[in-house]
């Protein structure tokens, strides 16, 4: 099988995407967007995504964008078993919960605090800052009760949150304040399936942002 997937390779976002299809063996036609290009806002783009976002999929005319919603989309319709995304309906909400804390919480965060530094070369909000450690805190309160994001076992949870903790990480920021996180965060770059993928991303970010 072969997906359209509309990408840049240090987007976090786009690299879950890239992690899940990997292991699930989807073959992704990729397809670099210019940003700066405006390639973006074409009204080819515009119709198969209003929101002019990154990561999108095209799979046989459907299109979807938002890397959560994808990579659950692509389980539930590719995976062979539900061992990342178990179909028991509490287990299912507790890992989704995990996505949308990631989503909304800690990688919103992180952006908040280090894109204007990044791209407008503004200096660090101390308030901002403050508003990350938070999240690492929640996130540390998490991996204390159990020994992956959402669970015991690697879930689609630890896939999306660890390509935002390892981008966090190469930004500066400093995960060993947090042991849980940090212990998580270290057997996850050594046993987390396909992280290879990620890591290729990961530096792909840091080049962009030295």
């Amino acid at each position: 099988m072969t997906i359209d997937m509309y990408y840049v390779p240090a987007s976090p976002p786009c690299r879950t995407v890239q992690v899940v299809a990997k292991i699930l063996g989807i073959e992704l036609n990729l397809h670099l967007v210019d940003f700066l290009k405006g390639e973006h806002m074409t009204p080819k783009f515009l119709q198969m995504n209003p929101q002019h976002s990154l990561p999108t999929i095209v799979d046989n005319g459907f299109s979807l964008s938002e890397s959560r919603a994808i990579i659950t989309y692509l389980m539930d319709k590719y995976s062979k078993n539900d061992s990342l995304y178990p179909r028991d309906i509490k287990r299912r909400a507790v890992i989704n919960q995990r996505l949308y804390f990631d989503c909304s919480v800690l990688y919103q965060r992180f952006m908040d605090l280090y894109f204007p530094k990044f791209f407008g070369g503004a200096e660090l909000d101390e308030a901002k800052e403050k508003r990350l450690d938070d999240a690492f805190n929640i996130l540390e309160e998490y991996l204390s009760r159990t020994r992956c994001v959402a669970e015991d076992s690697y879930t689609l949870a630890d896939i999306s949150v660890a390509v935002t903790v390892s981008t966090i990480e190469v930004s500066g920021y400093d995960i060993s304040k947090y042991p849980s996180v940090a212990a998580w965060m270290a057997r996850v770059k050594t046993s987390l399936p396909a992280y290879e993928v990620n890591q290729k991303g990961v530096e792909a970010f840091k080049a962009l942002v030295s």
